[in-house]
């Protein structure tokens, strides 16, 4: 079992040299600049600063790496779809991004989409680029508190199934950053995850 609690931020990545290649499992985090992608992994590590929640979007331009109990990494990716990051900056994330993606050290893909809309066209990249791994992967539909009726929160979970072209076995979980719904459903499947590669 992993202490969550034990958590340390080891390095930021500007090159594929900076990824730790020492065959820990590594939990990857990816979403839009303002889905709340370090408030998540805020909530899941029951922390409330560890990983630096921006006062602008855009802000984490590196890939992050934390530790988490000597035995897996937490691998924060830059936030992706800001309109106001320049053009050479979009693309010098992407081929970072890229480098990463195909250097097979991904163990779980995670990624994290506004529940209130339909994935746009940067979601559904991102989405593709998980699938490509075929590692396993789930999508955390996060800000479930925003939405009060319970037929809008399941029809919206089959728009971003369908949107993001999800096979039948990736789940998507129902998530809030703010109250803690899905942490439990999230925190097993990263638990399980790890523990298979370790085996």
């Amino acid at each position: 079992m992993l202490n969550l609690h034990n958590a340390e931020f080891i390095r930021s990545a500007v090159k594929q040299s900076d990824f730790p290649d020492d065959n820990l499992p590594q939990i990857v985090f990816a979403g839009k600049s303002n889905v709340g992608k370090s408030s998540t992994i805020n909530k899941l590590l029951g922390r409330k600063n560890f990983a630096r929640v921006g006062n602008q979007p855009g802000k984490t331009v590196h890939i992050n790496f934390f530790e988490i109990d000597k035995k897996a990494y937490f691998v924060d990716l830059p936030g992706y779809g800001y309109a106001k990051v320049s053009k050479s900056e979009r693309d010098r994330w992407g081929k970072l991004i890229d480098t990463y993606f195909s250097s097979g050290l991904i163990t779980l893909g995670i990624q994290i989409v506004d529940m209130r809309h339909k994935p746009t066209k940067d979601d559904q990249t991102m989405a593709r680029w998980f699938l490509s791994t075929e590692m396993p992967f789930i999508v955390i539909a996060n800000k479930l508190d925003k939405l009060r009726r319970k037929s809008e929160r399941e029809e919206n979970i089959k728009v971003i199934r369908e949107t993001l072209l999800l096979p039948d076995d990736v789940p998507v979980i129902a998530f809030s950053a703010e109250k803690g719904d899905g942490k439990e459903e999230v925190l097993e499947i990263i638990q399980k995850a790890a523990e298979t590669q370790e085996a």
